[in-house]
């Protein structure tokens, strides 16, 4: 007698017809033309004043002594931040800048701000710049989020930087990115860099024949604006490698949000934490490089002394 193996649980299938019914769902919010949005100037001055305010949180925390996020936490959460960060996980987690304690509001558009770190045992500071300036292989370094990237100028420690980026979730998205990048050192051991993107276009049909732009600021809204700081700081015999993002997208109509929301907070997560293995990969990479090229009488390069105490509400 042969038996019938058991189906699929409720559970598993309630996870299917969710994952359809998104995907149904943004299809059609996506591909209708009369859903297309336009960027308007009250969003753009709202994004803005959100901006200056993070800006402000940040130069006060480093003025207060916190230059990373986990150095601003209460002793036991900053010890144990640290020592999961030691450990080799990445703790990433969402943020919400308010003024007097009340939020900003953005009108119709959303702001996706994360922050997330990573310890790099073994690696110094020059090292982990050479990664993050080295942009006309980041698209080696970080792909297949970055499928292109040059240097279009460079002045010192100020870049401007094409990028092609792209994402797939239930559909695909490919937008070309001109970024504005400066590097400020802060003491011997610490630098932070801030990365304004100065346009972003979404690419309609990309690689093919018929690819095109859409008009800028007038397209499927999925990124207006996308801004980066890194705080990269050398202690511990390592570095510690700290991205805070801050990106600007449509609102969702109220029909869809119940479905959508909860993909638009996983993809902001889950590129963050993609981006700072993919950093850590490739310092990796560089140490190996760096002690294969050594002659056998040099010294190996030795990291800055550091103190660690700590910080998290990383999720």
């Amino acid at each position: 007698m042969v038996s019938a193996s058991p189906g699929p649980s409720a559970g598993v299938l309630k996870h299917r017809w969710v994952v359809l019914l998104t995907g149904f769902m943004l299809s059609c919010l996506l591909a209708a033309p009369a859903l297309a949005t336009e960027l308007k100037p009250g969003t753009v001055s709202a994004f803005d004043r959100y901006v200056r305010a993070t800006e402000a949180r940040m130069a006060e925390d480093t003025q207060q002594g916190s230059f990373l996020r986990i150095d601003g936490l209460p002793g036991r959460q900053r010890q144990d931040s640290y020592a999961r960060l030691r450990r080799g996980e990445i703790l990433v987690g969402p943020l919400r800048t308010t003024e007097g304690g009340n939020p900003i509001q953005v009108p119709h558009g959303l702001i996706h701000h994360w922050s997330g770190t990573v310890f790099i045992p073994g690696a110094v500071l020059s090292q982990t710049l050479a990664v993050l300036q080295d942009y006309d292989n980041h698209q080696s370094m970080y792909k297949p989020a970055i499928q292109r990237s040059k240097v279009l100028d460079r002045n010192g420690d100020h870049f401007k930087v094409y990028v092609r980026m792209y994402r797939k979730e239930i559909m695909t998205v490919v937008v070309d990115v001109n970024l504005d990048d400066v590097y400020t050192p802060l003491g011997t051991f610490e630098v932070m860099s801030r990365s304004y993107s100065t346009r972003i276009a979404q690419i309609a049909e990309p690689d093919k024949p018929t690819e095109h732009e859409l008009p800028v600021g007038n397209d499927n809204g999925y990124v207006w604006r996308f801004y980066t700081y890194w705080h990269i700081a050398e202690r511990d015999g390592g570095v510690y490698a700290q991205a805070e993002s801050i990106a600007l997208s449509r609102t969702v109509p109220m029909v869809f949000a119940w479905l959508i929301n909860p993909l638009i907070k996983s993809i902001p997560r889950n590129m963050i934490s993609t981006n700072l293995a993919a950093t850590r990969n490739a310092v990796n990479n560089t140490k190996i490089s760096s002690s294969h090229s050594r002659p056998a009488s040099a010294p190996a390069p030795t990291s800055a002394p550091g103190t660690s105490t700590a910080f998290n509400t990383f999720q």
